[in-house]
């Protein structure tokens, strides 16, 4: 059993919708799938209150290695 869809109507900028339009079709996939997808990533996005994981951990190693730098700058 599928999920539940509601219809619903909006307006969005010519070049937008042929973009995403241009996605489905090159992907092969229906027009409100590729949508779908868009809407639930971007609220993904939206939500996240503190940056993902892998870049605190980029952030942690940069800061370590230019701990020194960090220190001469700071005096």
């Amino acid at each position: 059993m599928g999920r539940q869809r509601v219809k619903f109507s909006s307006q969005v900028s010519p070049e937008v919708l042929a973009a995403m339009r241009e996605i489905a079709r090159s992907e092969g996939r229906h027009f409100q799938a590729v949508m779908e997808e868009a809407m639930e990533e971007y609220i993904v996005n939206r939500n996240r209150q503190t940056p993902r994981p892998e870049v605190m951990a980029h952030f942690r190693a940069s800061v370590e290695r230019n701990r020194r730098l960090l220190e001469l700058l700071a005096e």
